[in-house]
C-alpha cells in the first residue's frame, strides 16, 4: 500500500486532511480508483478521479467540503489506489467496486437523487441509451449512480462507438425518414430507418449491458469471434464494421492497463 509521510507514528495515527496529504507525493495525474479507509480498515468510500492526484488534493483541503465529505475525511485513516489507463475504464472499475465493497458514504450517495446514472431505456423495441437522474421509474437497466455527470457524458460518447446504440428520444426516432449525423460517424446503427434489425439490435443492446457490468472480456471475445465468421462467409463490410467496434472497445476498456498501488 502507498504509504504517507514517515512521520506518521503507530501509536498515535494521523487521520483526515493530515493524513491524506501524505499520498500526493506518490500519486500522478493517470485516472484511476481510490478508496477511502477508517482506522479500522473498513471501506469507508470509493470513488474514481480523471486525475488522481488532483482529486486527492481537494481532500487534504481543510475547508470547502460538506458536512457528508468533510465527516468522510474525518474518518479517513488511510487511502488505497488503482491507476487506470482510460477515464471509462475508471467509472466502470468504480461501480464493480462500490457493488462489491459496499461502502458506506457510496450508499448515501445512491440515496442522492441528484447524481446521474446511465439508463438502458426499453420501453421501446429499440432500446435507447442516455443519461438518467431521479428515481427508477423508467422500463430498462440503471448503472451508478456517478459522482461526476462529466464522466458519465464522455462515457456515454465512449459507448456509442463501440455499441452504436441510439441516443434519441422516441418521439425523434419515429420521426426520422434518413439517418441522422451520429449514423455517419459511427455512432448509432440507425435503426430508424431499418439499418439493423431489431434482433441484431437486441444483440448490441445485450454486449452493453454485459460491458457495464463488468464483463468486458466476454463482450470482446464475441466480437471477436462475430467478425472472424463475418469474414468466413465473405461478408466483408460487415466483419470490417466489427473490426471497428473491437478497436473502440479496446481504447475504452484498456484492461491490462490497470496498475494496482495500495492493494
Amino acid at each position: 500500500m502507498s504509504q504517507p509521510d514517515s512521520h506518521i507514528t503507530e501509536d498515535k495515527p494521523l487521520l483526515g486532511h493530515a493524513r491524506i496529504r501524505g499520498y500526493l507525493n506518490t500519486l500522478d495525474d493517470s485516472p484511476g480508483v481510490y478508496r477511502m479507509l477508517d482506522k479500522a480498515g473498513r471501506v469507508l468510500y470509493v470513488g474514481k478521479a480523471r486525475h488522481l492526484k488532483k482529486r486527492v488534493s481537494n481532500y487534504a483541503k481543510p475547508t470547502g467540503h460538506t458536512v457528508r465529505i468533510a465527516r468522510m475525511i474525518a474518518q479517513t485513516a488511510s487511502m488505497m489506489f488503482l491507476t487506470t489507463k482510460t477515464e471509462t475504464e475508471a467509472l466502470l472499475l468504480e461501480q464493480n467496486l462500490i457493488k462489491q465493497l459496499k461502502p458506506h458514504y457510496n450508499v448515501l450517495l445512491r440515496d442522492d437523487k441528484s447524481f446521474p446514472s446511465i439508463l438502458l431505456a426499453k420501453s421501446h423495441e429499440f432500446a435507447q441509451i442516455k443519461k438518467h437522474r431521479g428515481r427508477k421509474g423508467e422500463a430498462g437497466s440503471y448503472f451508478g449512480p456517478f459522482a461526476s455527470a462529466g464522466a458519465v457524458n464522455r462515457t456515454l460518447n465512449q459507448l456509442q462507438k463501440v455499441f452504436l446504440l441510439r441516443d434519441c428520444t422516441d418521439s425523434t426516432f419515429e420521426s426520422r425518414t434518413r439517418p441522422c449525423l451520429l449514423f455517419q460517424i459511427k455512432r448509432c446503427s440507425a435503426p430508424c430507418v431499418g439499418t439493423i434489425s431489431a434482433g441484431d439490435y437486441s444483440d448490441m443492446v445485450s454486449d452493453a449491458e454485459q460491458f457495464l457490468s463488468g464483463k468486458t472480456t466476454k463482450v470482446q471475445e464475441d466480437l471477436a469471434n462475430q467478425m472472424q465468421l463475418a469474414s468466413e462467409e465473405m461478408e466483408y463490410e460487415r466483419a470490417a464494421a466489427l473490426r471497428d467496434r473491437i478497436k473502440a472497445l479496446t481504447q475504452v476498456q484498456q484492461s491490462q492497463g490497470i496498475n494496482p498501488r495500495g492493494v
